[in-house]
């Protein structure tokens, strides 16, 4: 009989339950880890405490795991190219093809030399740069921090007063440490908003189902930027066009471009797009799975998500497509005060005999009490044929939940409803 294989996720968040939910029911993965993980995976993983990159190698070595690396941040640190030197098989780029996220300065420029279609940008350098800049964007402007800031570092001004405050934020105030030493200012493109991920070995690619993230963190998409506070899949704005059209000149574009720089991107790809009436734009590229994304994605699956993922670390992705079927909405339930003084500690009580799926992120078993530990704390989600049938379902048992003063917005999916995204 064939050995099942152990695999080792990164991270401790809904995306990665997500991930471990959804390998688990593969019949060839066995023992899945998570590090560090949290206190809701339950019988689907086993949290391990790894406290740095030599014990992950050391612990991926000693197990024969496949390394699949969830967040930005060891992305970015070179875990990819760690395993990778050591013989590991790992889902996951390289810390120069994870570039395109870890600076935005980087992708856009490298946008601009591939004709990938993007907003129109300046980079700054300085303050009084940046401070300068702002008058280039009458019509509105964005105003990202270059470097990692979960999620965090992206302001989109409503007023150039607002533009110069963020500036000032992010390069005066070090809102966002390094990152914001230098800062992306682009115009404002108005739209629809999209995530496209495709699974990638660095040359064949397949898409997953597209999905609609929300950003903001209060109903009607106001309110500073988030991490995500929740999401749908599939995009309404879905078609067979669209995908070839997003394929011909974003994705293949860009994979081209970096094996030809010599750093073949070979992981999971994530465009996040603006749809205008002149077609998709790119707003950001990030070199992982999304989150929440994830958590409404992979549930729709209809095939076996391992072999993709095992053809993305030995080189060779399966050549059949990925199929889906049904609807997803997911709500993301956060603490107090999130984003900005976030409270922990809170018991937790989650229904029982639950219809909808439940991705836990920050949170921890103490003495017998789930409690949260940080902020997007839950990802709850429904499935159905439809929006309606989905969202019904995640917002009952996210009715169920107890958890006190919960932060969470009540409108995911209800424009899907209404015929707009």
């Amino acid at each position: 009989m064939t050995s099942k294989q152990t695999v080792l996720v990164i991270g401790s968040g809904a995306r990665e339950h997500a991930i471990a939910w959804a390998l688990r029911k593969s019949p060839d993965v066995g023992t899945i880890y998570v590090t560090p993980g949290h206190g809701g995976l339950g019988e689907t993983a086993t949290p391990m405490v790894l406290p740095d990159a030599s014990h992950i190698v050391a612990f991926a070595e000693e197990t024969r795991a496949v390394v699949v690396i969830g967040p930005e941040g060891p992305l970015a640190a070179g875990l990819g190219d760690l395993l990778a030197a050591r013989g590991v098989p790992v889902v996951g780029p390289s810390a120069a093809a994870a570039r395109i996220e870890s600076s935005k300065v980087e992708a856009k420029t490298l946008m601009a030399r591939l004709q990938i279609p993007t907003a129109r940008f300046r980079v700054a350098e300085s303050l009084a740069e940046a401070e300068d800049a702002v008058g280039d964007f009458p019509d509105g402007v964005v105003v990202k921090a270059d470097g990692l800031a979960q999620g965090k570092g992206v302001v989109v001004a409503d007023s150039r007063g607002e533009a110069l405050s963020a500036i000032a934020g992010m390069m005066k105030d070090h809102q966002f440490g390094q990152a914001g030493d230098r800062v992306v200012l682009e115009e404002r493109l108005d739209g629809v908003e999209m995530s496209f991920m495709v699974l990638t070995d660095g040359v064949r690619y397949t898409a997953l189902p597209t999905s609609r993230d929300y950003k903001r963190l209060r109903d009607g998409d106001y309110g500073p930027n988030t991490g995500g506070m929740g999401a749908v899949a599939p995009h309404p704005s879905d078609s067979e066009t669209l995908h070839r059209l997003i394929s011909d000149q974003i994705v293949s574009p860009l994979l081209t471009g970096l094996a030809d720089e010599g750093r073949p991107f070979r992981g999971i790809l994530y465009a996040g797009l603006m749809l205008t009436r002149a077609g998709p734009f790119v707003l950001e590229w990030n070199a992982r799975l999304g989150d929440p994304e994830t958590g409404v994605v992979l549930p729709l699956l209809k095939q076996d998500l391992w072999p993709y993922f095992e053809g993305i670390a030995t080189g060779r992705l399966p050549d059949a497509p990925l199929e889906a079927e049904g609807v997803a909405v997911g709500v993301v339930m956060a603490a107090p005060g999130y984003p900005e003084a976030v409270e922990k500690g809170i018991p937790l009580s989650l229904p029982e005999a639950p219809r909808a799926l439940f991705f836990q992120a920050a949170t921890e078993m103490r003495e017998g009490v789930l409690r949260n530990t940080g902020g997007r704390t839950l990802l709850i989600v429904g499935r159905g044929e439809d929006v309606e049938t989905a969202r019904a379902c995640a917002y009952a048992d996210l009715g169920r939940t107890v958890f006190r003063g919960a932060r969470y917005r009540r409108d995911i999916g209800s424009s899907f409803r209404q015929g707009r995204v």
